[in-house]
């Protein structure tokens, strides 16, 4: 693809003017896709950075409270990325059936469905943030300090679940553009309003951690106005109408029953990484501040991995509605060889300059060493895992949220921890153990993951 070309393509990626994936060239569609997908997830990265520097600038209770809160949210995170896989996978497949109405029906009900979730989680932030807290082992101090937060965070989740959820039904319906504009002007929004209403300016007080929970309702909030505007406007490629907030229940099973495959994609991921930081906490702080720092270079990193992986997702649930199983196939294969070279890229730069990464965040010899080490363990295993990343979400894109949440399960949980307690513990390698578990665990995730996916049944899931 020549330079100017390129160019062209990449501002049409940004307009979204290319509505049509189930036609010509796959690699220009995988582009087209990709490009505001991976924008999209750079801004949510930056958003995180941000709101912990100024929420730092508070106090060292203010940024436990932050961290405490969020170990609880996860659950509603969770809940909000399996309705949003669901939402996906259901919508793509009516778009490519060339059924917008029921796209859009079904993207109603993925709505109601998490507005009542949403209702529950807010009820428990609003009348127990304090319990919460103090459950989750924090101090007198830091509970009067933060619960707040909580309270806000946790009673307004609202905005965050229908934020995931309603950017998801915009990637199904191949508008992945909107989705980008939404996060950025909501997180935009967010990053302006979060030092003022943390430190106060002109009339507006300081409100302390808790301006930041402001800031962020507020911010997610106008995205979610922003994204209704769009659902029920007439350049959208669902339109959605009143008249189809009448619950069906038929479709509101069928999301439910992918949403739990995605829910427990999420869980096993999340945890499986806990119980790996509990066992590097057992080499000693300098150990887990290396592989704390090393994972979450590797996690801002293959961002534009996870924009291709969430492409080839709409690809596949778009190309299935139009009875074209053979091009999901072609569009999932190529997704992965482009994802493969980026994160080979990745791996190699990480092999050369591994110290002077880690170095950014932290300048102590031994945090260097182990995050180096780290870094250039683990990212070796992320070359095969390329594959993985892509197959797994294209499985969920095709509505077979049970066959990625199996291999998730028995490549993480029965096979990467046990083998890290074993190479670190017992067979002495210490931490160099754990980071060759994670590799291995990546590449046998994605070999199996490939095998499965050869076999061909995803091709007959119906949603």
């Amino acid at each position: 693809m020549r330079l100017s070309s390129l160019v062209k393509n990449f501002m049409l990626a940004i307009k979204g003017e290319q509505k049509d994936f189930v036609t010509g060239n796959i690699n220009k569609a995988i582009f087209m896709l990709s490009i505001p997908m991976i924008l999209e997830m750079v801004m949510e990265s930056l958003f995180a950075v941000v709101d912990i520097y100024f929420v730092g600038k508070v106090s060292v209770n203010a940024v436990a409270t932050v961290a405490l809160t969020e170990s609880v949210i996860m659950i509603v995170y969770a809940i909000a990325i399996g309705l949003s896989m669901a939402a996906t996978a259901v919508v793509s497949r009516r778009i490519g059936e060339k059924n917008p109405e029921k796209a859009a029906e079904a993207g109603m009900q993925a709505i109601i469905i998490t507005t009542v979730v949403s209702m529950v989680f807010s009820a428990i932030g609003i009348f127990y943030a304090k319990d919460i807290l103090r459950l989750m082992g924090g101090e007198a101090s830091l509970i009067e300090e933060g619960y707040g937060y909580t309270k806000i965070m946790l009673g307004g989740n609202l905005t965050v679940m229908l934020l995931f959820l309603i950017n998801a039904i915009f990637r199904g319906a191949g508008d992945a553009s909107i989705a980008m504009r939404v996060l950025w002007i909501a997180n935009g929004i967010n990053i302006i309003l979060d030092p003022i209403f943390i430190f106060g300016l002109g009339p507006i007080p300081a409100f302390g951690v808790e301006g930041a929970a402001i800031a962020t309702n507020i911010g997610r909030g106008i995205g979610v106005v922003i994204q209704v505007i769009a659902l029920t406007g007439t350049f959208s490629v669902i339109r959605m109408h009143w008249r189809q907030l009448k619950i069906k229940w038929k479709t509101i099973k069928n999301i439910v029953n992918i949403a739990l495959g995605g829910i427990g994609q999420y869980m096993i991921g999340t945890l499986s990484w806990l119980f790996l930081v509990r066992i590097s906490a057992e080499f000693g702080s300098e150990v887990l501040a290396g592989y704390a720092i090393a994972f979450r270079i590797i996690m801002f990193t293959i961002l534009p991995s996870w924009g291709l992986s969430n492409a080839a997702a709409t690809l596949v649930g778009q190309n299935l509605g139009a009875g074209q199983p053979d091009r999901a196939e072609q569009s999932v294969w190529k997704s992965a060889f482009y994802n493969m070279i980026f994160l080979g890229g990745v791996s190699l730069v990480f092999g050369i300059w591994a110290e002077e990464f880690v170095r950014l965040f932290s300048s102590e010899a031994e945090v260097v060493k182990y995050g180096a080490m780290a870094l250039r363990v683990i990212c070796c295993g992320y070359v095969f895992f390329a594959y993985g990343m892509v197959i797994g979400q294209s499985f969920n894109g095709a509505g077979d949220t049970r066959t990625p949440t199996i291999i998730n399960f028995f490549c993480f949980w029965m096979f990467e921890v046990p083998l890290a307690w074993v190479l670190s513990r017992s067979l002495g390698f210490g931490p160099l153990g754990i980071f060759l578990a994670i590799a291995i665990a990546s590449a046998l995730f994605a070999v199996v993951s490939v095998l499965v996916f050869r076999k061909g049944n995803w091709k007959t899931v119906e949603v």
